[in-house]
């Protein structure tokens, strides 16, 4: 099974981040995979994306036109990648930054209060985190226990402080998405 991934928003959002981390969890799971970023001349506030693969078997070609699954964390991304999406496909996005709903009756389409939730533990900054969580919950691609331990695992030193914080954001993200279970 091969899924592709392609993560959106504004530079600074944890973008190019969120697609290592998915990339760092899918080695820790024995897959096959690839991370390609692309970030616009403005590090901060300008555009950036990334594109990650994840297969059981040899990935042949890393580029993709229409993936999977797209995870959208502003406006200019959604109405850039919501017509992309292959159909089947999931698009998840951040409601926090994002009002615009997908027409589209072809693909699932979640919508996570990302922000929100990121700033119940401390910065918006961990966004990128909750809308990874409801990505898992709707299509588990990766345990989220493995993408939890990836995430402690490659947080940089400067930001090991809030691994916690990180922990706890992918987790509601992925609560609010997640049926529960009695």
């Amino acid at each position: 099974m091969e899924t592709s991934i392609i993560i959106s928003g504004f530079g600074g959002q944890g973008v190019l981040f969120a697609g290592q981390l998915l990339a760092y969890a899918g080695m820790s799971a024995g897959k096959n995979v690839t991370w390609i970023p692309s970030y616009g001349p403005e590090m901060r506030g300008g555009t950036a994306h990334c594109v990650v693969t994840i297969s059981d078997e040899p990935i042949g070609a890393p580029i993709v036109s229409h993936p999977d699954i797209a995870i959208v964390l502003n406006q200019p991304s959604f109405d850039k990648y919501e017509r992309l999406v292959k159909t089947g496909g999931l698009l998840v996005v951040n409601s926090s930054l994002i009002d615009s709903e997908s027409t589209r009756v072809d693909i699932d389409a979640v919508h996570v209060p990302a922000n929100a939730i990121a700033e119940e533990w401390g910065t918006g900054k961990m966004m990128n985190m909750a809308t990874l969580g409801a990505m898992l919950a709707t299509r588990p691609v990766l345990p989220l226990d493995i993408v939890e331990a990836a995430l402690v695992e490659h947080l940089p030193a400067g930001k090991q402080h809030l691994a916690e914080a990180n922990l706890q954001v992918i987790r509601h993200g992925y609560m609010v998405i997640a049926p529960v279970t009695g």
